[in-house]
């Protein structure tokens, strides 16, 4: 999907906030070398680019006939509407290379064979710079057949060795560890016998009698 933007001169609350009437949001170009270029574009339509490519994705925009390619930089969302309240972009060079936060993937979390077991995932993301062509979207490691107290690094990211992509973290980094789950702490008998002592509501009334 090219998402079409609309350039614009809208400046100040009121003429930003008349964007919004008409279901638009304000947002910001940046391009390398250039005066960056205030744009705007429908809700509905950077809604469903944001939620298909997210951060890490390239997808082409069209401005005034011209088309760019592009990457969200920031956006800045209702903190209690599921709104848009404004967005960044920032053109992408081909043939520059650029670094991202990719997302970091646990592959098959929901059916790791070991149960009773916890999964905690230590790094959500991981930077990685490269060329565009080659930039991935997610960086994924499977943890179906982990065990307890094992342990998934960076070195076990699919990323990982890819000679067109250099990630810059320690590959011993961790990813995620699988532990034992805990247990809820039982409540020691001298707390049991205190709470059993308190009286009720209708013993409380029988005693003021």
């Amino acid at each position: 999907m090219k998402l079409v933007l609309n350039k614009r001169d809208a400046k100040g609350k009121n003429k930003v906030d008349k964007l919004r009437v008409k279901g638009e949001v304000p947002g910001v170009l940046y391009s390398k070398g250039e005066e960056a270029k205030l744009v705007s574009g429908l809700e509905k339509d950077l809604l469903k680019v944001f939620s298909d490519e997210g951060f890490s994705n390239i997808f082409e925009i069209e401005v005034d006939g011209e088309t760019v390619s592009v990457l969200f930089k920031e956006v800045q969302m209702h903190h209690i509407k599921n709104a848009m309240v404004h967005f960044d972009l920032f053109e992408v060079d081909m043939n520059t290379e650029l670094t991202v936060a990719v997302p970091v993937v646990l592959e098959g979390r929901e059916e790791v064979k070991v149960q009773p077991s916890s999964l905690i995932q230590v790094l959500n993301e991981v930077e990685v710079t490269c060329l565009p062509k080659y930039l991935p979207s997610e960086a994924i490691v499977n943890v179906v057949e982990m065990q307890i107290g094992d342990v998934k690094t960076v070195a076990d990211l699919d990323i990982y060795g890819d000679e067109n992509i250099k990630i810059d973290i320690d590959a011993e980094e961790t990813v995620a560890t699988l532990v034992e789950p805990t247990e809820e702490k039982e409540p020691e008998e001298g707390e049991e016998e205190v709470s059993a002592e308190v009286p009720t509501v209708s013993e409380t009334e029988e005693d003021a009698e």
